[in-house]
């Protein structure tokens, strides 16, 4: 018998307070070693958050550069690239008028300003951005966020349960614009590779770090007023599910270490603490790679903004790492063009084979199908367990209480598991799982029916089922962003469940699901290894699991389609995992 251990909550702490956009979040330290590996974790959780792993294919992007406004030393166009088939996106491209030779270049993801890359006031303007930097050497290329502008097949802000399925969200779409905007300066043949930096404030410094997270292109970052512990940004175009569970902005941001990295904060919003703990954490990272002088940081007493003192940083952090100049850069006045002289769609029509939002979800859902195909039965394995979250426990707590055994394995959670004996001197264990929770499980005919014979029988109460279901404190509108979906725990708890089963002695374990409680026992199988089978229906007598609205209602996992979903789980069941 395992022993009893003292850790296991007297509560479920899944169903309390957990982490969401307003939490303060307390930053860790890490060494080097740990580090490394925990970079590569957090890389890999941005791209699965994003919908990126696999990354989409990289199609022509048939960029139309036209609409040319010559200023005094800056020329200004039009941008129309797209991304990906039958997906457009608009922006405007700043250049100096001579550039001497090949010269840096940065992207620039505008942030929530009503009018985008287009805004133009004391708080921000991107068109006096591009056009200071510009006349300074530097080329810029401002860009849309999705449904502003140009860039208008996709609401700006969507969410749903069956594109959180299939991870298609604005962050995803934002995310991949980001990357083929690099692209696209790469391919400029006045632009240096070596020299591309990015910045934006707002929504578009969480653009800004996330990018440079995954794309080392990115030579030189400088998020504005978007980098803190007690706010991780407030829309769909930030927060998609996976991305911050057990993480936050300070971490992410410090993805680009030892890279340089400037960081800009303003006393009237979220980054008000940041010389004082955010900065520090992000320079602690640093500091591992002995490249501490690497990252900066300049507080302004202002509200949330890129103003001009804002930008003047900038200028000066991108002058210095970029063409070695030492000393402030001040902003020359400029006169900003109209903003009809700006839009790409003024005068230019959308190409005729643009997609609609529900054209381009499909599209979507067959690149996915054809990314999966393409991967061998390890990496579909890989695919999935990452999408799940799921571990196989190395050990598990359990207690006593009346006539159950509460498991845990140490994330706050709770398992109550009925036990009952079977046949003598048997090595194997059933474990059944109910909607309703144990209680049902046992009074179940057809599950009883299989579990006969088995050496121990183990009926379940899951994660908000049965006699585990409690009173869940009011979650907040982006629970799935910090925190595992409720069918996820679920899962793991089976799981869990496996593994206190092994510890007691059984040499293999079948899971035995009713209802819906089958796709959770189908995907623990999968999760928890060899020595675990077990039995469901054929997938042709339930089609309904291959659909969004049954996953939705059922078995609501985000991405667990884009990792494809119980079919894919029953192939790798067959093939022997």
């Amino acid at each position: 018998m395992m022993p009893l251990l003292a850790q296991v909550p007297k509560t479920d702490l899944r169903s309390g307070d957990v982490p969401n956009l307003d939490t303060r979040f307390t930053p860790k330290t890490y060494t080097r070693a740990e580090w490394d590996q925990r970079k590569e974790q957090l890389k890999k959780r941005i791209l699965l958050a994003s919908g990126l792993d696999p990354m989409p294919k990289k199609t022509p992007l048939h960029a139309q550069v036209f609409g040319r406004i010559e200023g005094n030393g800056y020329t200004i166009e039009k941008v129309l690239l797209e991304t990906m088939p039958g997906f457009f996106l608009g922006g405007n491209l700043y250049r100096p008028s001579k550039p001497n030779g090949k010269v840096p270049a940065i992207v620039h993801p505008h942030g929530h300003w009503t009018y985008g890359r287009l805004e133009n006031q004391p708080l921000y303007s991107a068109p006096t951005f591009g056009i200071n930097l510009a006349k300074q050497g530097i080329i810029v290329f401002a860009y849309d966020m999705v449904g502003y502008n140009d860039t208008p097949q996709v609401p700006h802000r969507f969410t749903g349960l069956a594109e959180d399925l299939w991870q298609f969200s604005p962050l995803g779409l934002q995310t991949w614009n980001s990357i083929r905007s690099v692209d696209f300066l790469e391919s400029l043949p006045d632009v240096d590779p070596k020299r591309i930096g990015a910045s934006g404030a707002s929504g578009g410094g969480t653009q800004t770090f996330l990018l440079a997270a995954i794309d080392e292109r990115i030579a030189a970052s400088a998020p504005v007023n978007m980098v803190s512990l007690i706010m991780q940004g407030g829309c769909t175009c930030e927060n998609a599910a996976h991305l911050r569970i057990d993480t936050q902005n300070v971490e992410l941001a410090a993805l680009t270490a030892p890279r340089p990295q400037f960081l800009v904060a303003a006393t009237g919003d979220w980054t008000r603490e940041v010389p004082k703990v955010e900065y520090p954490a992000v320079k602690a990272i640093y500091a591992l790679y002995g490249a501490q002088d690497k990252v900066e940081n300049q507080q302004f007493d202002a509200p949330h903004n890129y103003h001009q003192g804002s930008r003047e940083a900038i200028y000066t952090f991108f002058n210095k790492v970029f063409l070695g100049k030492n000393g402030p850069v001040k902003e020359v006045g400029v006169t900003v063009p109209d903003a009809r002289d700006l839009l790409v769609l003024w005068d230019h029509k959308m190409p005729s084979h643009a997609l609609d939002f529900n054209a381009l979800f499909t599209e979507w859902r067959q690149m996915s199908q054809q990314q999966l195909l393409s991967l061998d039965k390890a990496a579909q394995r890989t695919r999935l367990l990452e999408t799940l979250e799921v571990t196989l426990p190395g050990k598990v707590a359990s207690e006593k209480e009346g006539n159950r055994t509460v498991l845990s394995k140490g994330s706050g959670d709770r398992v109550l598991v009925t036990e009952r004996s079977g046949k003598a001197g048997a090595k194997d264990a059933v474990i059944l799982i109910h909607p309703q929770g144990s209680d049902a499980a046992l009074k179940d005919a057809a599950l009883q029916k299989v579990a006969a014979g088995a050496g121990k029988v183990y009926a379940l109460d899951v994660y908000q089922t049965g006699a585990n279901k409690g009173e869940v404190t009011k979650r907040h509108g982006m629970h799935t962003t910090f925190n595992r979906s409720d069918d996820a725990w679920r899962v793991q708890d089976i799981v869990t469940a496996v593994a206190y089963a092994k510890a007691q002695g059984a040499q293999s374990v079948k899971l035995i699901g009713a209802e819906q409680a089958n796709a959770w026992a189908i995907l623990a199988a999968v999760a928890a290894g060899d020595g675990v089978t077990v039995e469901a229906p054929k997938l042709s007598a339930n089609a309904e699991w291959g659909y969004d609205e049954w996953l939705s209602k059922n078995c609501y996992i985000p991405g667990l389609q884009r990792a494809g979903g119980i079919s894919t789980a029953l192939r790798l069941l067959s093939a022997g995992k």
